[in-house]
């Protein structure tokens, strides 16, 4: 399919309900014609993380207001859309279905076409909505749910060469917060005291660098920070602000070295397929931290390695990637039925081995 596409894209799996909508003309930049997102870190701060009946409900009250926003901001009608893509996993379960259900309604009420779309697909093809990457590159996703290694060849071709055995990376941010007394979500919270503190004054663990291969933990490192405090709550009564900001800056520091040192063999196991043009790309809500990006960013310029991560706003979760997403599947043929189904779990890479533990945002792969 080689003509104009104009996609509505709606995401809703987990606490973010987003609608936008993307415009490709085959051979031209994709633009972007509006992007809503709609937040509930308000509605879940009582709780200290996601409560997935809570993000349902919000999902449903929120997704046809997102999607007149999102018309109004484009200047179009529905009637100027030629199809309606959306989230159909992986995720919580109830956010997803929100999404299925509200874009089967607009698909058959405007008689438009239906793509589903992967939501770690949609992360990982922001890099060629953004800066027209070209396949094969090597896919750094890395979240509060999911932490992967991925060589994307095609839209829909991913082989995954590591990942993470237990929390993620942002999962792990969100417990070093909560443990610190910071608030959610706490990659943001956790950044912000990390540039006050001094990464060097506590030893804390790279975990699996000893180990071969691509593959990350984080849920040691995540328990040696509360082992930390513990020790200073034992030793002087309780946590100074110097302490706090000392924690979250060894914290993200081991991360980013943990993240640095994996993406190196990443990188020599994706360079032995010989790419005419190599590339890294990160994308992913903890993409959005900048000590992490700038690692990245220098371990790929070691290597010879060209390096893309998206705007922070397309870090997160975002619905423009997903648009993006069902236009790529689009020109591939691809459409759904009325039978579509909301997928709590949905590998991109099906077949390998499913990797242990879940995420904030349920079991990624």
């Amino acid at each position: 399919m080689q003509q104009t596409l104009t996609v509505l894209g709606l995401e809703s799996s987990c606490d973010d309900t987003a609608a936008a909508l993307v415009r490709h003309v085959p051979g031209q930049t994709p633009e972007i014609l509006s992007s809503v997102v709609a937040g509930q870190t308000a509605l879940h701060a009582p709780y200290g993380g996601v409560v997935p009946e809570i993000a349902a409900r919000a999902h449903a009250e929120k997704l046809d207001l997102c999607v007149e926003e999102a018309l109004a901001g484009a200047g179009l009608t529905l009637a100027q859309v030629d199809a309606v893509a959306v989230t159909a996993g992986p995720g919580l379960i109830g956010g997803v279905l929100s999404g299925v259900m509200c874009a089967k309604g607009l698909a058959v009420g405007a008689g438009l076409p239906l793509v589903g779309v992967n939501h770690l697909a949609g992360h990982a093809l922001t890099p060629r909505l953004t800066d027209g990457l070209a396949f094969p590159y090597l896919m750094l996703l890395v979240s509060g749910g999911h932490c992967q290694f991925l060589i994307a060849a095609g839209p829909e071709t991913f082989t995954r060469i590591g990942g993470t055995i237990d929390d993620a990376p942002g999962e792990a941010f969100d417990k070093t917060a909560k443990i610190l007394g910071l608030p959610q979500p706490g990659g943001p919270a956790v950044e912000a005291e990390a540039a006050q503190g001094n990464p060097r004054r506590f030893d804390l663990p790279r975990p699996l660098l000893d180990r071969p291969g691509c593959d990350m933990s984080f849920s040691g490192l995540k328990t040696a920070v509360l082992r930390a405090r513990d020790g200073l709550v034992a030793a002087q009564g309780g946590i100074t602000r110097a302490d706090r900001a000392d924690l979250c800056a060894g914290f993200q520091a081991a991360v980013a070295a943990v993240l640095a040192a994996k993406s190196r063999r990443a990188i020599r196991a994706y360079l032995a397929l010989a790419p005419a043009t190599p590339m890294l790309a990160v994308a992913g809500g903890v993409a959005a931290n900048r000590a992490i990006r700038a690692a990245l960013e220098g371990v790929a310029a070691e290597a010879g390695v060209g390096f893309v991560a998206p705007p922070l706003r397309l870090c997160t979760d975002n619905a423009a990637m997903i648009a993006w997403a069902g236009i790529e599947r689009l020109r591939l043929g691809h459409r759904d039925g009325m039978d579509l189904g909301a997928r709590p779990r949905w590998p991109l890479d099906a077949a390998s081995p499913a990797m242990l533990g879940s995420g904030k945002k349920g079991a990624k792969a």
